[in-house]
Order: structure tokens, then sequence, then C-alpha cells
């Protein structure tokens, strides 16, 4: 397991609720001072919220909360919960007639593995908010990675478990962390020990199949597998002083750490998702920033299935590596 939690910098508040019946949960992200925020979206089946207001070009400067959610889009409803949450604080952006909490998030397809009438909404949000900690190591089946599951191009008798991973790390007085919610359709590798740790597994032959080579086989209608159950969503943190144009540059590199751990990645299948919060006041070169980001996330995405157990009727990498 790597080291580093998101919550390493300062400023960043990390809560979690599940629901463990139905499969399905909220983390969240609290910046109770603001953070300057950035977005890039890979994925060509996305499910998020209020992203447009962080293009550069753009009036909001700070958000206050980033929503990582299962339920697919039902879980951008779980955002309301967070603003109330916030508004209760006195947190938020300050209109003169109150104080309008900015909350953005993204959300992934976790409807196939419990109950799919069950989904974060206002009441998990508001949870997930309570629940904050600015010292959170959670990992695995929590919050949003509750249901998150990999390997799923020939159904859930063949998809591996996943869900939270985090990770930091630090050059100097620089710091940049992240959490990933992994749900891809890809093929899973720890890419700095050159091995495959998930992805569709055949349990009577004990081995891996290529996702990439059965996609190859494939007919045109792709019946095999449902096309809508896939999204690896992710939040980078840095203390670094950054604009919003550099968060969104950042998370564009933090994308690299996608290529590295996932094959195939930002599929017509997958709605990637990366924001990028800037908290600090470190000077730090843009680019800098970016390669750690996207080795952070290469790393929290590799912590996403070291972390996660056995449940709801999918194997994890604890089971197979024995």
């Amino acid at each position: 397991m790597y080291q580093g939690f998101l919550t390493d910098v300062d400023g960043v508040n990390l809560g979690h609720y599940q629901d463990k019946k139905a499969a399905t949960g909220v983390s969240v992200a609290i910046f109770p001072e603001g953070a300057t925020c950035g977005v890039d979206v890979r994925g060509s089946a996305p499910g998020t919220r209020e992203t447009d207001l962080l293009k550069a070009e753009n009036l909001v400067e700070k958000v206050h909360g980033v929503l990582l959610s299962g339920g697919s889009s039902y879980g951008l409803s779980a955002a309301s919960g967070i603003m109330k949450y916030l508004e209760e604080k006195n947190i938020g952006m300050d209109v003169s007639v109150c104080k309008v909490p900015i909350v953005v998030g993204a959300v992934i397809f976790d409807l196939g593995i419990g109950n799919p009438f069950v989904r974060p909404d206002h009441e998990m949000g508001y949870k997930a908010s309570l629940n904050i900690s600015d010292n959170d190591k959670s990992l695995g089946n929590i919050g949003a990675g509750c249901g998150a599951s990999v390997g799923k191009i020939l159904g859930n008798d063949y998809a591996m478990k996943s869900g939270i991973g985090q990770s930091s790390l630090k050059v100097g007085n620089l710091l940049v962390s992240s959490i990933t919610v992994l749900n891809a359709f890809g093929d899973i590798f720890d890419y700095e020990k050159s091995i495959q740790i998930a992805g569709c597994y055949d349990r009577k032959n004990y081995k891996f199949l290529s996702t990439e080579d059965l996609y190859k086989n494939m007919n045109s209608d792709y019946n095999a597998f449902n096309r809508a159950t896939n999204t690896t969503i992710s939040l980078v943190t840095t203390n670094a002083l950054l604009t919003k144009a550099n968060c969104n540059k950042v998370s564009q590199m933090a994308h690299d750490g996608y290529a590295r751990a996932i094959n195939p990645v930002h599929t017509m299948f997958d709605g990637d998702t990366i924001f990028t919060c800037s908290t600090g006041k470190v000077k730090a070169d843009v680019s800098l920033v970016g390669m750690l980001a996207a080795k952070s996330i290469a790393r929290s995405i590799a912590n996403a299935i070291y972390c996660s157990h056995a449940s709801y009727g999918l194997i994890s990498y604890k089971e197979i590596s024995k």
C-alpha cells in the first residue's frame, strides 16, 4: 500500500457515509475557508455538478465542497445535504443577502451491485458532512467506494470489488494528495510494480482476462456488458498557490495517472473526472504539481484495490493474492 491521505493538505476535511445494505454511499471534501478549484472530464459518460463554473473565465473563484458519490445521476442530489451543512456553518459565497455554498461533484454508477432503488440523497450527503475529519484515513469499501467495482465487461460474475483509495506526495514544502473512487471499465495496474492487480477475473481458472482483448472480439451490439456501468472520479488537493486555470491544468495532467493505472481508460463507457483544489500559499511550478498529481492518482487507484474487501458477491485483490 502507498502512503498518504487527502487530508495531509491543510484546510481539507473529508467525510463519508454509506448504506452497506444497498451498496452505495457518499464521500465529501469540505473546505471551510474555500478552495480554488478546477476540473478535467475525459470520460464520455460523465455525471457531474457545477463543473461549468470552474472554467477560468467564469465568476466563482472558490468552492466549499466537493461531492464524490455513488447512485449515478441520482447521487448528485446528495449535494443539497452538503449545502445544508455548509449553510449551518455559515460557509459559502457571500451574495449580500446570504451565503451560498458552492458544491461541485461527480458520481459513479453502482446501481448494479446492491439495491438500485436506494441511492445517495440529501440525507446521505448531510450525514457524510457531519462525519468530516481533518485526519481521515478511510480506504476501501466506504463512502462513495461502497458499491464500486471493476472488470465488469463479462458481468458481475467476473467483476472484482474496488473502493476508494488515497495517496499523498511531498517535495520540500509542497504537498499534493488525492482520493479516487475506482469504478473503471478497464483493467487495473500498479504501474510502479508493473503488475495487474484487478480487472475481469476468471474464478474457475484463477486468471485475469484482458478487457482489451475481450472487447476486440465482441460484436457491434456489445450485449455482453452494460455500457453505462463505469466511471472513475478523483479529487486532488494541494497546498500550492494556484489559480483556476492552474487547477484545470493540474486536473488535465492528473489524468496521466488514470492512463498509467487503467487500460483501456477514458472510453465511451466511462465518465472519468478529476477535480483539483488548492488551499495553500506555497509557490510551486504548475507542471511539478501536475506531475505529482498524476503519480498520486495512480497510487490512489492501486490503494483502492489493495484496501477493498470481498462483498456483494464480488471477489477482491486480497482473495486472489493469497
